[in-house]
């Protein structure tokens, strides 16, 4: 199982220039809103051309511009989940899910049908039409309808944009096991950090139309390759660097010296730090270790975000230099702690960025 893309459409605004390939492991399409996600989806499926370029899925040639070829979306074999589920008003449940299958015979429909109303816990909703059903029964619905045409691809954009946090959690999880038994390759889009960890194993990102990095997420995550990439995946404390030596810089914007445990070169731009990852030093903390202050406090429910002014005491909530998210049960124990608080940036933690 293998996807090719490699293709340049010209957008208002940017030219969308991607070339990437995929397998059988989920791939996860991460980016910001904007950035040419939805449209490289868009023309995997054949629902738009691209202008030049070539699309090949297990060797089988669905686009190229040299040669004028352009399989139609309905035989290229691709299971498309859109934002907005794109059911029709005015079938019902199995109707839906049944909608690509006219060519087999009626005994055959009705058994794939009811296969895939099995499979996502649709029993006793198959008479009903879409405006009877809630939000994560429609995208279960739509689910069924793009698997079962037995798709090579599933092209899946944001799929839970619409849903409440506690049914994204339970349809994240249901879209993991589906996943699991599905023996073909998977786009999934979206600009959720967590989702894309917890659904895919590859990620590619996409900045302004382009690839801007792609690899394992562990690798992605853990060592961004430039200042967008690990914006894109959730980094917030960034500061302009100095090469001082080959494991010594100056955060510049933080007015302070970080020693790492990575091999910096003079072509260092920027340092980052991930907000919870930041942590109170103890006492054998020698490297790193900086005085600070609260200048705004951010509760949620469940965790809370500080913002840290190091060095002196901030002149105002809107001076700070660091944020630090801490879950709810242990800022009931920093909190007290008295003023300055000692804080580590782990050397092994500092995220150096060449661009």
């Amino acid at each position: 199982m293998e996807l090719l893309v490699n293709i340049k459409k010209r957008l208002p605004g940017f030219t969308l220039k991607v070339n990437f390939k995929a397998s059988e492991q989920v791939m996860g399409l991460l980016g910001a809103s904007g950035s040419g996600k939805s449209m490289t989806l868009r023309c995997i499926a054949g629902i738009e051309k691209p202008d030049e370029g070539k699309i090949v899925l297990n060797d089988r040639v669905l686009f190229d511009s040299e040669k004028g070829i352009n399989i139609p979306s309905r035989l290229r074999k691709v299971g498309y989940l859109f934002q907005n589920y794109a059911l029709f008003p005015n079938m019902t449940v199995e109707d839906n899910i049944g909608f690509g299958l006219q060519k087999l015979s009626k005994e055959k429909r009705k058994a794939v049908i009811q296969e895939k109303i099995e499979m996502m816990k649709l029993n006793g909703l198959e008479k009903r039409f879409p405006f009877q059903l809630s939000g994560g029964q429609q995208q279960r619905v739509a689910l069924a309808r793009a698997l079962a045409i037995e798709p090579e691809m599933l092209l899946l954009d944001e799929p839970f944009s619409a849903l409440d946090d506690h049914l994204r959690y339970l349809l994240t999880k249901q879209l993991i096991d589906t996943l699991s038994n599905y023996h073909g390759i998977t786009l999934f889009v979206t600009h959720n950090i967590e989702e894309a960890f917890r659904i895919c194993s590859e990620l590619t990102v996409l900045n302004n139309g382009a690839v801007e990095s792609a690899g394992k997420k562990e690798d992605i995550f853990r060592n961004p390759d430039s200042l967008s990439v690990a914006r894109i995946t959730g980094c917030k404390n960034f500061s302009a660097a100095k090469y001082l030596s080959n494991n010594e810089l100056e955060a510049v914007d933080w007015g302070i010296r970080l020693k790492t445990d990575r091999l910096i070169t003079k072509e260092l731009k920027y340092v980052g730090m991930r907000a919870h990852y930041v942590r109170l030093a103890l006492e054998n903390d020698r490297d790193n270790v900086f005085c600070c202050w609260p200048s705004f406090v951010n509760e949620s429910p469940f965790r809370v975000t500080v913002y840290l002014f190091i060095g002196n005491r901030p002149e105002s909530k809107q001076d700070y230099h660091l944020q630090w998210e801490i879950p709810k049960e242990k800022w009931m124990e920093i909190g007290r702690e008295p003023l300055p608080w000692k804080i580590c940036l782990s050397p092994e933690r500092l995220i150096i960025l060449n661009r």
